[in-house]
């Protein structure tokens, strides 16, 4: 399906260098984008986020009119105006519309996203734990992420983060699903995007370790017994050994 799309990104970064002066190259420990404004007219839609080191602080909420923190204890030590962020919206929505007047609308190349489904921690059964989905190499930023489990919609436990911009331009995005471990549950992360010809359904279950077979049972409990009487074996030889090298010698005495 092709749309006409277009889509304009306005970003301050703000870089942190700790790098001993002179001729060495120029390191950066630590990257923050202050400002990361993005407004399409798809939907239309746009969002306006803070990013430190590649994770997102807090993105404001353009409906809401509020921001949304990532971790709600940032909001103690921190605070931000929503209203800076509706301005810098209007703003590029404005010069959004200047450029579509003054371009031929070429549609927008649709990237093919990457996905990558994982447990948070290490699976065990009937201990709650996270499923992550990562999608990567998003362009443009318009995007559905949905879970199944057995095949069926799941709604209750589900997160996600805003677009997380890239160096490329392209952007990321990461949905979060709580849920206890079974045996009997497989998961599903599904995704639709412009640059999929089809929903891209990315399958994880739980790895359980088969159990041994009857068989094997009886191989491994025959090898266990063979070591054992072996063991029985070398061990009496070298007492015997050990007692008839370790005896008084018999010496014959004068006729």
């Amino acid at each position: 399906m092709i749309l006409n799309r277009a889509l304009i990104l306005g970003a301050l970064a703000l870089t942190a260098m700790m790098s001993p002066s002179g001729s060495e190259d120029i390191v950066a420990d630590h990257i923050a984008a202050y400002g990361i404004n993005v407004y399409q007219t798809y939907g239309p839609s746009g969002y306006y986020t803070h990013e430190f080191d590649g994770d997102e602080e807090f993105y404001v909420d353009l409906e809401k009119k509020e921001t949304v923190w990532h971790l709600p204890v940032f909001s103690q030590f921190r605070r931000f105006d929503p209203q800076g962020a509706l301005r810098n919206i209007a703003a590029a929505k404005h010069n959004l519309e200047i450029t579509i007047q003054r371009s031929n609308s070429t549609a927008a190349t649709n990237k093919v996203p990457e996905v990558t489904v994982f447990s948070k921690s290490p699976m065990m059964l009937g201990q709650p734990n996270t499923l992550i989905c990562h999608v990567d190499n998003i362009f443009p930023p318009v995007i559905n992420i949905t879970w199944l489990r057995n095949g069926h919609s799941v709604i209750e436990g589900v997160s996600e983060t805003s677009f997380l911009s890239k160096d490329d331009h392209s952007f990321s995005k990461i949905s979060y699903l709580t849920f206890l471990p079974s045996d009997d549950d497989v998961y599903d992360c599904k995704v639709e995007h412009w640059g999929l010809d089809k929903p891209l359904l990315k399958h994880w279950e739980p790895e359980i370790p088969a159990p041994m077979s009857e068989l094997t049972e009886t191989v491994v409990c025959a090898l266990g017994l063979t070591v054992g009487l072996v063991g029985i074996v070398v061990g009496t030889v070298l007492i015997i050994r050990g007692l008839r090298s370790g005896g008084p010698s018999r010496h014959q005495g004068p006729l």
